[in-house]
């Protein structure tokens, strides 16, 4: 799901970029996120949307694994 401006940051014609930290669990499920560049009127509709992902599992040895990774999400306004 792409990530939706809130009305507030769209009438203010904010664009930028907000990186995450995410965490996945063993099914490729977002477990927590957490902002590490942020964006303050884009911070949440980033978060609500890689909350909503679901990865491909990171495998070790043939066996499904949690990860720690980061995210980029870009607003732009069309």
């Amino acid at each position: 799901m792409e990530p939706e401006y809130s009305v507030l940051a769209r009438e203010a014609r904010i664009e930028g970029v907000v990186i995450l930290e995410a965490t996945t669990d063993i099914h490729g499920r977002v477990t927590a996120v957490r902002v590490l560049q942020s964006v303050p009127l884009l911070d949440d509709a980033a978060v609500v949307a890689v909350k909503q992902w679901v990865y491909e599992p990171l495998m070790v040895n043939g066996r499904p694994r949690p990860v720690t990774f980061t995210v980029t999400v870009r607003f732009v306004l069309k």
